[in-house]
C-alpha cells in the first residue's frame, strides 16, 4: 500500500508497549495499522538506531514519530537529512505511564496523600502488584477491559499538570 504520510510509535517502555497495542488491536487511536512503519510499535529509543533501522527504508516519504515516554527531557535529535521528512511528537505520560492504574483502581486522591513520587512505587507497595506493574503481559491483561483504559486515559489529562503544548494519549485517540 503506497501511501503519502507514515506514522511512527516509539514507545519508552513495556508498560507503554502494551498500553499501546491495546488502543491500536481495539481501533480506539486516531491510526490505523496500514498508515504505521511496521504496521506495529516500535521499542527503538535511540534517533541514531531508530535513522538506520527504518527512516532509510522509507527515505522518500513523510514521517511523522509519535514518542511514548514520561520524561519531558529526553533527547531525539534526528539528522539533517530527515529534518523536512520527520516530524516528531513527544506524547507525554508524566510522571508515568503507571498513573493510568491508579486512576482505573480509583486510587488518585490516595496515591497523592501517600508521598510517592514515583507511581510505580505506589502500585508497587500500596496496591501489591510488585515489579509486575511493569510487565507488558500484566499491563495487557489488566487492560483488557478497553473502555477502563480509555477512561484512565481522560482521567490523565483532567487531573495531571500537562504543560502548554505538551500531548498527551488522549490527543492520539479517536
Amino acid at each position: 500500500m503506497e501511501l503519502e504520510e507514515y506514522v511512527a510509535f516509539i514507545c519508552e517502555g513495556s508498560a507503554e508497549q502494551a498500553i499501546m497495542d491495546l488502543l491500536l488491536e481495539n481501533n480506539k487511536l486516531k491510526f490505523s495499522k496500514e498508515q504505521m512503519l511496521e504496521e506495529g510499535i516500535i521499542r527503538c529509543r535511540g534517533a541514531k538506531n531508530f535513522e538506520t533501522q527504518y527512516l532509510r527504508k522509507f527515505f522518500g516519504k513523510k514521517i511523522t514519530v509519535y514518542r511514548i515516554l514520561d520524561s519531558r527531557r529526553e533527547n531525539f535529535k534526528l539528522s539533517a537529512a530527515y529534518k523536512d521528512k520527520v516530524n516528531v511528537i513527544n506524547i507525554i505520560t508524566a510522571p508515568e505511564i503507571e498513573m493510568l492504574i491508579i486512576y482505573k483502581e480509583g486510587k488518585y486522591k490516595e496515591y497523592k496523600k501517600s508521598g510517592k513520587d514515583k507511581p510505580s512505587d505506589y502500585c508497587k507497595e500500596n496496591l501489591k502488584y510488585g515489579h509486575v506493574v511493569k510487565n507488558y503481559e500484566f499491563v495487557k491483561n489488566y487492560f483488557k477491559d478497553i473502555d477502563e483504559l480509555v477512561k484512565a486515559i481522560y482521567e490523565h489529562k483532567r487531573l495531571a499538570k500537562i504543560l502548554k503544548g505538551e500531548n498527551t494519549l488522549c490527543d492520539l485517540l479517536k
